[in-house]
């Protein structure tokens, strides 16, 4: 990639991963305020909007941050398998975008209940406390995630050695 380029894919990425960690926040607000509130209207809104912040922001920026995290590592010198910290950033976004897809069926299912009915004091209680519990976790990985970016652990992968032996002879050979 030319530095450009490779610019304007960091800057996707790094847009895409602070908008995904944002919106989290904002669902996780959402969700203390579905499980707290004591108003009925305000325990619809907040499930109703959870569901659309899920679906039309969350969901495609996860996605966002994993297409433009593939592509800076296949088109950046760090490479998607050379560091640990990148295999494992990558395993933290993959388990995070599928955990998020299985997250949104109880988000949807109680976007449909309130969306029906009123919500009874304590009825979903479970699931309601489950949507706040996911929500902080999801902030913990992202939290990770952006941990190694920032810090790149040492650590080559076993293929990362190999490839910088193979460029370090391949530019001994040339001389």
């Amino acid at each position: 990639m030319t530095p450009e380029v490779r610019k304007l894919g960091l800057t996707a990425h790094v847009s895409s991963s602070l908008g995904w960690f944002g919106s989290v926040v904002a669902f996780l607000a959402l969700a203390v305020s579905g499980l707290t509130s004591n108003d009925p209207q305000i325990v619809r809104v907040a499930y109703l909007a959870m569901d659309m912040i899920g679906w039309f922001v969350i969901v495609p920026l996860s996605l966002a941050s994993l297409l433009t995290g593939l592509v800076q590592s296949l088109g950046t010198p760090w490479g998607l398998f050379r560091h640990y910290w990148v295999v494992v950033k990558l395993l933290i976004t993959l388990f995070a975008t599928a955990l998020l897809l299985v997250h949104m069926q109880p988000v949807g299912h109680l976007a449909r209940v309130v969306a029906a009915r009123t919500l009874e004091s304590g009825e979903l209680a479970g699931l309601r406390l489950q949507l706040v519990a996911d929500a902080g976790a999801a902030l913990v990985a992202l939290l990770a995630a952006a941990a190694l970016s920032v810090y790149k652990p040492r650590g080559r992968t076993r293929y990362g050695w190999r490839k910088l032996q193979d460029e370090f002879g391949a530019g001994q050979s040339d001389g």
